[in-house]
């Protein structure tokens, strides 16, 4: 549905079954800037949105690793950008997931695990209808897409060009968007981000007591 709601592309992370990493039972929809080739997350609301997970409980590994943004064409093969956006934003954590919708209903699934020896995977998709779910909302999940996604209009900004010494200009003008900049969080965020939950909520113990401690990657200490 949130796929459908406009024409642009929309992004949010899956959060996942306490035990299984990759059943995704719900999306965390953040404050975001989209255009039909770009998301870019406000950086305020990220860090809301993760903090509130963790408030509830959470660990960084159910709510920050899966990454879902849709396509508005029949494509959901990751561009440059989404590539670019992926290593950069989730190379530092130990595992992370890169799934995209297409408006057409296809769709792409890749898994890599960054710590050695790296690998990735392209995974299948499937909706598992044996998990129990709630009752669709439709318009809960409206409010939280008019709240949150916001298109981006490009302005046409004015090209000048000297034509002689004397600063002659002409009234061309050029519309060059750069829609390769856009990103999900600056560089490190979210490692940082992890690192600090840790020092100041009391990760070992919380680890410890749900019998996650071998599998949290400590490499970036």
């Amino acid at each position: 549905m949130l796929r459908d709601l406009g024409d642009t592309e929309i992004g949010g992370f899956g959060i996942a079954s306490s035990d299984d990493p990759l059943l995704i039972t719900d999306i965390g929809l953040v404050t975001q800037s989209c255009s039909i080739a770009t998301v870019e997350f406000d950086d305020s609301a990220l860090a809301e949105f993760f903090d509130e997970q963790v408030d509830q409980g959470l660990h960084p590994t159910r709510f920050g690793r899966v990454w879902i943004h849709t396509h508005p064409g029949n494509s959901a093969e990751p561009s440059g950008t989404d590539e670019e956006t992926f290593a950069r934003v989730f190379g530092h954590a130990d595992w992370a997931v890169m799934f995209i919708l297409a408006r057409g209903g296809q769709t792409y699934c890749r898994l890599e695990y960054h710590t050695q020896p790296a690998a990735g995977f392209e995974l299948p998709v499937e909706i598992d209808y044996e998990q129990p779910f709630e009752a669709s909302d439709h318009a809960a999940w409206e409010a939280d897409y008019r709240t949150k996604v916001h298109k981006r209009i490009w302005e046409a900004m004015p090209s000048v060009k000297s034509r002689d010494a004397a600063g002659q200009q002409d009234g061309q003008r050029s519309f060059d968007p750069d829609i390769g900049s856009s990103s999900l969080a600056d560089d490190g965020w979210l490692d940082d981000r992890q690192r600090r939950w840790e020092e100041e909520l009391g990760w070992d113990k919380y680890l410890y007591s749900y019998g996650e401690e071998d599998a949290y990657d400590r490499s970036h200490q």
